[in-house]
């Protein structure tokens, strides 16, 4: 999750700090965590649930980073970008 939280966050607090609004705000924000989710797909996992398929993992979307970035794309929809 935080994979795509983290950038995410980064992203939204960056476009608002050069005076985005919500709206521009929140699609840069979703394209952040869209970009982190990509990145978790070569990984193999360490944590949760996926961590007992060990090496197989790898190649797959974390399915926590998958379900935030969700979030974001809602609330590009919510906000009307």
């Amino acid at each position: 999750m935080v994979d795509a939280l983290s950038p995410a966050i980064d992203a939204f607090d960056a476009a608002v700090a050069d005076g985005a609004d919500w709206p521009a705000a929140a699609a840069v924000a979703a394209a952040a965590a869209a970009t982190g989710r990509d990145a978790t797909t070569p990984l193999v996992a360490r944590k949760g649930r996926a961590s007992y398929l060990g090496e197989r993992s790898a190649g797959h979307m974390d399915p926590g980073a998958t379900s935030s970035t969700y979030l974001f794309d809602a609330l590009v929809e919510a906000v009307g970008a």
